[in-house]
């Protein structure tokens, strides 16, 4: 397994929610260009990191279009991700 990819339109009033089951991994969440560098093993920037527990929540600090990444970072073993994105909840 290379990387697990999402993708989803969400900003920073949203939450983006990973549950992992397998082994611990890093949990990523890149705009476009980040997501390219990464896919071509350049230098990119994310909010997230190397996750053991879940569920992860991540918060986008713009709106606009995010990559969710799941990797091992080379560690052997595998995982699986499931990504939901929890709007805001309005007040009435």
């Amino acid at each position: 397994m290379r990387f697990l990819h999402y993708q989803i339109q969400a900003g920073p009033a949203d939450k983006v929610e990973v549950v992992l089951a397998g082994n611990e991994a890093n949990v990523m969440l890149l705009d476009s260009t980040n997501f390219a560098d990464y896919q071509r093993g350049r230098q990119f920037r994310y909010y997230g990191g190397h996750f053991r527990r879940s569920p992860v929540v991540l918060t986008p600090p713009y709106a606009g279009n995010w990559h969710v990444v799941v990797d091992l970072g080379g560690a052997p073993g595998s995982v699986r991700a499931s990504v939901r994105l929890i709007p805001p909840v309005l007040a009435l």
